[in-house]
């Protein structure tokens, strides 16, 4: 087995994972290593099993496989809500008018000014005595 001497940067490089992952398999005694007199750890690298790491393999599959699934789901949720949406849109439209014929019918005529003095009297403060207040749409079609 032959085996090449390499620092921790180009371990990490060649083993496709990080600096502090190499450091770590070195505490845990993963991979064989020695220190120089100035401090600098080299790594002793299998020459045959260079390229990714085995383990980073299998879950990095694993992991794209779940990923593509989620992704796939959460279309098909957001496909499904969308078409939920366009329906309710058209059942609105159908229940209620167009604001444009809505505000035609809802106008009163204007006033003239021989009116103004009538409407000088104070309105009543209670709630009960006020006009009727046309309700909002979500309240006409949720029955609120």
């Amino acid at each position: 087995m032959e085996r090449e001497r390499v620092t921790v940067q180009e371990a990490a490089r060649r083993l496709g994972i990080t600096e502090s992952a190499v450091r770590k398999r070195l505490q845990r005694g993963l991979l064989e290593h020695d220190k120089e007199s100035d401090g600098r750890l080299y790594v002793y690298l299998d020459t045959r099993a260079m390229g990714r790491d085995e383990v980073r393999d299998s879950s990095y599959d694993m992991l794209v496989r779940r990923l593509e699934n989620e992704n796939e789901f959460l279309r098909r949720e957001l496909e499904r809500k969308d078409t939920i949406l366009l329906n309710m849109t058209e059942a609105m439209k159908a229940l209620n008018p167009p604001a444009q014929e809505a505000a035609s019918e809802a106008r009163e005529p204007p006033e003239t000014v021989e009116e103004e003095p009538e409407r000088a009297e104070p309105r009543p403060t209670t709630v009960e005595s006020q006009e009727p207040v046309r309700r909002p749409w979500w309240r006409r079609v949720f029955g609120r």
